[in-house]
């Protein structure tokens, strides 16, 4: 899924730094699925350092602007593409819209915020895709609401073989900045981890 090998060595090297990503394989994390993961991503953090904000917005914006020429519309998936989305849009002169996990419980109970015309080709934004469940909801949301998909974009992926078929099967194109495997080899170089430590987070990830 990462577009460009330069691009994710980079990103991954910033969240390493940042601390967006922490990884663990001796005390592992649990996600809200109840999984035990020895990685912590958090994407959010990265919008506190506007070195890496723009690094990313701009592979965002580049990306979009050479392979999705077509595009006409940004959507970020709430909430963590939203931000990511808005950034990426002004770059790009496009309008931005947001689509919700869930409808909004008052008012006009909507789904997706902003204007979206039915046919209008939309590329959405999301900060991170593990099983590509929620992105993929996303992307149905939007297009029965009859816009046209172009492709997804995110940040970080776990590369896992389960959300590569899902996109496959929901016929949606999918980008990301950076990767897990990409990850493990940037902290490895830079002695986040030692060579016992990515045996054992590639064996994790190979589990999925």
């Amino acid at each position: 899924m990462i577009y460009n090998n330069v691009i994710a060595r980079e990103v991954a090297e910033y969240l390493l730094e940042i601390k967006a990503v922490v990884l663990s394989p001796s005390e592992p994390f649990t996600w809200a699925s109840g999984i035990k993961s020895p990685i912590y991503c958090d994407n959010r953090k990265t919008l506190s350092y506007p070195k890496v904000r723009h690094f990313l917005k701009t592979a965002f914006a580049d990306v979009i602007a050479e392979e999705y020429k077509d595009a006409e519309v940004i959507a970020g998936v709430a909430t963590a593409g939203i931000p990511h989305g808005v950034l990426v849009a002004d770059i790009l002169n496009l309008p931005f819209i947001y689509v919700r996990d869930k409808p909004k419980g008052h008012g006009l109970e909507n789904l997706i915020e902003g204007k979206l015309e039915k046919g209008q080709k939309v590329v959405v934004i999301e900060d991170l895709i593990s099983t590509g469940g929620s992105s993929l909801k996303a992307v149905d949301a939007l297009r029965s609401a009859g816009a046209e998909v172009l492709g997804l974009g995110a940040i970080f992926t776990y590369g896992f073989d389960k959300a590569v078929k899902a996109f496959e099967a929901a016929d949606c194109k999918a980008f990301t900045l950076s990767d897990y495997p990409t990850l493990i080899e940037k902290a490895l170089e830079q002695d986040y981890i030692k060579e016992a430590d990515k045996t054992a987070l590639m064996e994790w990830y190979k589990g999925f």
